[in-house]
């Protein structure tokens, strides 16, 4: 496969390059398709692709051939002109290379962008007997309500490990609390208990701006009689085992 007056490919141009000399039958699956789709970013320097003969061919440097026997016509589709994987067969590849957290997170980016389509990923859990990933996808399917934990951070994404970690109950994520004459988002929130907690980042949080508008926040909250917290990043880094005790300790109060 050569690329003629383009000595530099863009990721589409490799991706595309991937897919052509690996055969008619091809397409490009699990993490480079989900790179593709604006699902997750993929900076591998190897491009996934999937043929269903079974038989992937011979080895090519810079390509991970997947067999996909089950592989039928309407699981392939057309994106930016490349032949690649369905969102929905996407889907159950990712469930088998990414971890629990890392689907979540695809799953809310799909719901971003309005692209799930449950009936055709439940085709496709039907006809995935013996796949590792079809368990995977069910539970986090049957568990996790796309969307719903969204970050925009990365001191969000660590503190969601810790509950994790900790078994702390799941809460919802950056989502608007209205209070009477306006509405303020929140990082996390317990409903039931009334608890907020918020991540406190020195770049979202750094500026006199910032903490007096945080502050007053914290305020309006607690007169409308929710219980507002903060962590610092240092604390969410450090004393993971502090920020899940205080948690516990928080929400069995509450309750």
């Amino acid at each position: 496969m050569y690329a003629v007056g383009h000595p530099n490919l863009t990721g589409h141009g490799r991706w595309k390059a991937a897919e052509l000399v690996c055969g008619a039958d091809s397409a490009l699956s699990h993490r480079s398709c989900g790179g593709l789709r604006g699902l997750r970013p993929d900076n591998r320097a190897v491009i996934d692709v999937t043929t269903p003969s079974g038989n992937p061919g011979r080895r090519r440097a810079g390509i991970v051939a997947h067999q996909g026997k089950d592989l039928l016509p309407r699981d392939i589709q057309s994106v930016d002109g490349i032949r690649c994987t369905s969102l929905a067969r996407t889907l159950l590849d990712l469930a088998e290379v990414l971890d629990q957290r890392g689907l979540e997170r695809v799953l809310d980016q799909a719901e971003i962008l309005q692209v799930l389509d449950m009936t055709a990923i439940n085709d496709v859990l039907t006809r995935a007997d013996g796949r590792r990933g079809a368990p995977i996808l069910k539970n986090i399917l049957g568990e996790h309500y796309p969307g719903s934990t969204v970050t925009k951070t990365t001191i969000e994404e660590l503190f969601l490990q810790i509950c994790r970690d900790a078994h702390v109950p799941r809460p919802e994520v950056n989502v608007w609390i209205p209070i009477p004459g306006e509405e303020w988002q929140v990082d996390f929130v317990w409903r039931q208990q009334r608890l907020i907690v918020e991540t406190d980042g020195h770049e979202t949080h750094g500026t006199r701006q910032a903490f007096e508008r945080d502050r007053r926040r914290d305020q309006r909250l607690t007169l409308e009689g929710w219980s507002v917290i903060r962590f610092t990043w240092r604390q969410i880094l450090n004393e993971p085992h502090y920020v899940a005790d205080t948690l516990h300790r928080l929400l069995s109060q509450a309750a």
